[in-house]
């Protein structure tokens, strides 16, 4: 009977253990040295020892998650900053074009075409149709400078949304803060009151 009981004793305390360390093990990842970072999919307001994107971002201390929190911030305001400056960038490129057009719509006049017409030239940079839609297709270059506004757009958002993904209750809220004080600072400009706004182009989505 001794024997009996002392087996069943000591497998219910092995099934014991098996669950609790299956359940240590869904909630933590070890990182050796008798660290852990805690990581959880589902909604969580781990502070010390909670981990983002990689191994060496692993809160210890509530001045290193202060610190983090400062920077998720910043790294949301660098994302509008970003469609700001390529928001200004278009704008300058178009005005570029648009003294292009100028300079040759006054050769135009002075040089009409062979046929008479007085129109101006096919191969002109920017053309317009009937005075009021503008087109304009942007250099190699300019085009370069763009894309790589775009692709850093495109990495800082994707950043942001990995963070988002760990689903930390006070990171997430750093990143709403960082939206709101990345937008009041680098989309406040001057609103046109009239139908038309040429230049304007709509952002979305990093």
């Amino acid at each position: 009977m001794d024997m009996g009981t002392s087996t069943m004793d000591m497998g219910s305390t092995t099934t014991a253990t098996g669950s609790a360390a299956s359940a240590t093990t869904s909630m933590t990842m070890s990182m050796g040295a008798g660290s852990s970072c805690k990581i959880s999919m589902l909604w969580n307001w781990y502070t010390i020892d909670s981990c983002f994107i990689a191994k060496s971002w692993h809160i210890t201390s509530h001045g290193m998650f202060a610190g983090s929190c400062i920077g998720v911030i910043l790294l949301v305001m660098s994302l509008e900053f970003l469609r700001r400056a390529s928001k200004e960038y278009d704008r300058y490129i178009i005005k570029q074009a648009q003294l292009k057009q100028q300079e040759h719509g006054q050769g135009a006049i002075n040089n009409p075409d062979d046929n008479g017409s007085g129109k101006s030239p096919a191969r002109a940079t920017v053309t317009s149709n009937g005075g009021s839609a503008r087109k304009f297709r942007p250099n190699v270059f300019q085009q370069v400078i763009r894309a790589l506004f775009h692709m850093v757009q495109f990495a800082v958002a994707y950043f942001i949304m990995l963070l988002a993904m760990y689903y930390n209750g006070y990171i997430i809220i750093c990143i709403i803060i960082g939206a709101f004080m990345g937008s009041f600072a680098f989309s406040w400009e001057p609103i046109s009151l009239g139908s038309d706004n040429k230049g304007e182009t709509t952002y979305c989505c990093g």
